[in-house]
């Protein structure tokens, strides 16, 4: 189903963890690879198949609130979502005793107890090669990544969390978009929290308190990314919002009127956007000049300061950088 558009579909709790589901002694643990907000996540193998798996646990507060709203989220366009670059959620299990509903009002009952997400298993995380890959390996990296961004894109899904540690790495060869706990499908009309993606990620209309964006604010964080395989390091690691303002501002030019119309219309532009007495200009192509021409030409496109400028999931697939 990749390039073509999901029904979103209502989630449906019973559907992934019923009254007599697969528990979690299914799986027989390795070791604790991770830990995150919302719980532990385990190597493991199935004991019938043999395959391995990871384990998410989701920590419940004391079974009265059932699944935290993120996690339900993340379930639900887990399930919508279906493309070789996208983690694949396996099932839903839960601890043994804890799937005792029986339906009728209480529809929490049955999910008493610990609860996992199953995963397929992935070797580990791009932060762990992200610093030390040749070029091919890159256009690899890359090219994966904006398929499985365009397919979310296509569905109108945005991940709004790009970064080395959300994207999984399998066999040193094929990458997946994984962690969508804070993705959201959107519409162009809506509003949006600007309070997501990690801040060396986040792109500078998210910075200024932007509430209604769409596809670009992935895209720049796809380009901090290209640009730091190139750099062995970080392109803007801010210490503060503001200071990462400051940063991208450095290499990618002050914001006005001309380049990003609208920019002084947007909430903490007159409090986060400093003018200077000469605005700086955008140097980001003369800081990368030494690498190739069409990865840097990509870079570019994808880190313009007005995210209605910026280069699609498609139209960066189609670039020069993948056909040369």
């Amino acid at each position: 189903m990749a390039g073509e558009e999901a029904p979103l579909g209502a989630l449906n709790l019973t559907e992934y963890a019923p009254a007599g589901a697969r528990t979690v002694d299914c799986y027989r643990r390795i070791r604790k690879i991770g830990e995150g907000t919302y719980g532990e996540v385990f190597e493991a193998v199935d004991i019938i198949t043999g395959e391995r798996a990871a384990l998410k646990k989701i920590k419940l507060d004391d079974g009265k609130e059932g699944f935290p709203r993120q996690i339900l989220r993340e379930i639900k366009l887990l399930k919508k979502l279906d493309h070789e670059n996208i983690i694949r959620l396996k099932e839903i299990v839960v601890s043994p005793g804890s799937a005792h509903g029986t339906g009728g009002s209480d529809n929490n009952q049955m999910y008493r107890g610990d609860i996992y997400m199953v995963f397929e298993y992935m070797d580990h995380d791009l932060k762990k090669v992200l610093h030390h890959s040749i070029a091919s390996q890159v256009k690899v990296y890359m090219g994966q990544l904006l398929e499985g961004l365009h397919y979310c894109h296509v569905n109108n899904v945005l991940h709004r969390d790009i970064k080395g540690a959300n994207l999984l790495i399998s066999g040193g060869k094929l990458l997946k978009l994984a962690d969508f706990g804070l993705a959201r499908p959107f519409t162009r009309e809506g509003t949006l929290t600007n309070h997501v993606i990690t801040l060396w990620y986040r792109p500078p209309e998210l910075l200024l308190g932007a509430t209604n964006y769409a596809e670009a604010v992935d895209i720049w964080s796809v380009g901090c990314i290209f640009a730091e395989f190139l750099l062995k390091k970080p392109l803007f690691p801010g210490r503060t919002e503001q200071d990462q303002l400051s940063k991208i501002f450095e290499l990618c030019g002050s914001p006005n009127e001309e380049n990003w119309p609208g920019v002084s219309k947007l909430p903490l532009y007159k409090t986060m956007v400093i003018h200077p007495a000469t605005p700086t200009k955008r140097r980001l192509r003369d800081m990368l000049q030494n690498f190739d021409y069409h990865a840097v030409d990509l870079i570019e496109r994808m880190l313009i300061l007005n995210p209605t400028k910026r280069i699609s999931a498609q139209d960066a697939l189609n670039a020069p950088y993948f056909i040369n």
